[in-house]
């Protein structure tokens, strides 16, 4: 395991180690002094902008052998925590000629994760409905659609561009798309507010712009983002976004998906973002989840995408050449 991946760890856990006598401060200072405002903008909405780190410790989906379990405890949270690094940070050996070989290592360059947010998060998964911390099965229209898919491409995936990813043609990032999940590099984003409105704009991809000027959503035509409209509930933005185009729509759902996505500060560094998702069309029951979005103390650069730019024209070229060749018996 690498040095620095041993340092996070290290800095998590001393950090748990104070969580108890911090929460005891904490209740103790609560019974005599009024509760902490959090920032408001100066139009007086709540303060919620800056750059913020998308990584957790806990998995998108909760792993089999923590059944029911939520939390994880202190003693537990180090091996898990050294587990998941290990995960993401991985530093194998590859086969020349594969796409691993030419891909950059996400442990060397620190990619996947920003120092010091290991701490917030002892949820065993980031699902959290329902209750086994798992996203519900797919209903068997969704199997049939999906099994569709899969056979029409099937022996096709380098006829054109059109059969290429979108993300891979530059056309839609899911960094943005409800619901936001880390990913697995570049897994940052920047919200930005001014009266009437907040954007988000993941590291990848282009920015999502919520009206939050008291508009009801209509019934718009799809989107790659799908329509999203936001309302300020307390100190929670809620989000509702629905309107979406089917080839973008999470995990195969259907246009008909809808995404609750609520954003709120819990303290001076961190956000918390919880949403739910309903598509009876493609799960067995409305699934949702939460984890934090840890403050960065910096500005998200320009990820350039350039459309395929060489990699498409050499990725299609590349087939035509193996075409030719095979139809000569070589």
């Amino acid at each position: 395991m690498k040095q620095h991946a041993h340092s996070v760890i290290a800095g998590a856990l001393a950090g748990i180690a104070g969580v108890a006598a911090l929460a005891a401060a904490q209740n103790a200072a609560a019974q005599t002094t009024p509760a902490r405002q959090h920032p408001k903008t100066v139009w007086g909405e709540p303060d919620i902008s800056g750059a913020y780190s998308e990584f957790t410790i806990a998995p998108l989906e909760r792993p089999p052998e923590f059944g029911d379990k939520e939390y994880l405890t202190p003693e537990e949270f180090e091996p898990f925590a050294k587990k998941r690094l290990e995960e993401v940070d991985q530093d194998d050996e590859t086969i020349p000629g594969t796409p691993a070989d030419v891909h950059y290592d996400m442990g060397t360059f620190k990619l996947s994760q920003n120092e010091g947010t290991t701490s917030l998060n002892l949820r065993t998964s980031i699902v959290t409905q329902p209750k086994s911390g798992r996203i519900p099965p797919l209903v068997p229209a969704a199997v049939a659609r999906r099994d569709a898919r899969a056979a029409a491409r099937k022996g096709h995936e380098f006829d054109g561009p059109e059969y290429r990813s979108l993300t891979e043609r530059c056309i839609v990032w899911p960094s943005t798309l409800p619901p936001i999940l880390p990913g697995g590099y570049n897994s940052n984003l920047q919200i930005f507010q001014s009266p009437g409105h907040v954007v988000i704009q993941g590291e990848m991809g282009d920015p999502r712009i919520i009206p939050t000027d008291g508009r009801k959503r209509g019934d718009d035509l799809p989107q790659w983002n799908g329509t999203s409209v936001g309302r300020w509930e307390g100190e929670t933005l809620v989000i509702e976004t629905s309107g979406f185009n089917a080839e973008t729509a999470w995990r195969g759902a259907t246009e008909n998906m809808r995404v609750t996505e609520r954003i709120k500060r819990i303290d001076e560094d961190t956000l918390e973002y919880s949403f739910t998702v309903v598509d009876p069309a493609t799960w067995a029951e409305p699934w949702g989840g939460v984890y934090p979005l840890t403050e960065m103390k910096g500005l998200l650069f320009e990820y350039a995408c350039t459309e395929g730019n060489y990699g498409m024209a050499n990725i299609l070229a590349g087939e035509r050449e193996a075409e030719k060749k095979a139809a000569k018996g070589n």
